[in-house]
């Protein structure tokens, strides 16, 4: 719920006032994940799997951050681009909407990869992740989608949710050009987006439900508004009946994923 209330504070103050107060806090602040809490997430969730398999994947360069836990379900067929999910605030990539996602869209025909974002101790403030975490967000996003590329798996698309659509929004404002990233699908954003995120050179859907968090349904005006200004193919559903968890919805959910990733990004070799 502070998540949400320091979301709704940006949207009222602007996106652009809460980026320059990162920018000069984040060289200051930076941190990582809490390891330990990720390590206890993967034990339990790999002690469970039954869809797919855990691996490990790298941070290359000199940023300093560990290897993370994604959770791959690889398709026979590889005319489908590969789907990258990035879950919400202090949870992991098996619970909740992206779990549900994640199985859904592989029954769908698509490798998918759920993957770890850093999270904080569980008692954890707003502030706690923003801006602290997102450096090392932003990285895991990159170092997922080159994994990818180099199974062959050329231009995924990534599929985030809540916070995880908050850390891909500053992730793409950073690399959006150099990404290897198809198309985003962005689920239930609490606010508005970046004023540069007109500038994406991919598609964007922005995916909410009737019941989401009170913010994000009004602020769904503003992301459409500039989603008219964005790459061509964007576009804006809202989902009767869904709250911010998705519960119910999960396959409605995974459908629309479908229908737009077919749109934009039609069927072909990714190798």
């Amino acid at each position: 719920m502070r998540c949400h209330t320091f979301l709704s504070q940006c949207v009222q103050r602007g996106w652009l006032a809460c980026f320059l107060i990162a920018a000069v806090h984040t060289i200051a602040s930076a941190q990582t994940s809490d390891v330990a809490r990720e390590k206890r997430f993967a034990d339990e969730i790999i002690s469970q799997l039954v869809v797919g398999e855990a691996v490990q994947i790298p941070v290359s360069g000199n940023k300093g951050y560990a290897s993370f836990l994604g959770l791959l379900a690889e398709a026979a067929n590889k005319s489908k681009p590969a789907i990258v999910l990035a879950h919400g605030v202090g949870t992991h990539p098996e619970e909740g909407l992206t779990g549900e996602l994640r199985k859904r869209l592989h029954d769908l025909g698509y490798t998918t990869l759920a993957i770890q974002m850093p999270i904080a101790a569980k008692e954890a403030q707003v502030d706690d992740y923003f801006p602290k975490l997102f450096p090392e967000a932003s990285a895991r996003l990159d170092a997922a989608a080159n994994w990818l590329k180099a199974k062959g798996y050329a231009r995924p698309v990534l599929v985030s949710h809540t916070m995880g659509s908050w850390m891909a929004n500053v992730y793409f404002d950073e690399q959006s050009k150099s990404t290897s990233y198809k198309a985003w699908v962005c689920i239930s954003l609490t606010g508005g987006y970046s004023f540069a995120t007109r500038n994406y050179p991919f598609p964007i859907l922005d995916l909410y439900g009737e019941n989401d968090i009170g913010v994000t349904v009004s602020s769904a005006w503003r992301r459409n508004g500039l989603l008219r200004l964005a790459f061509d193919g964007s576009q804006q559903v809202k989902v009767a009946g869904a709250d911010a968890q998705w519960r119910g919805k999960e396959g409605e959910a995974a459908q629309q994923i479908d229908a737009f990733v077919k749109k934009c990004c039609p069927d072909r070799s990714w190798s």
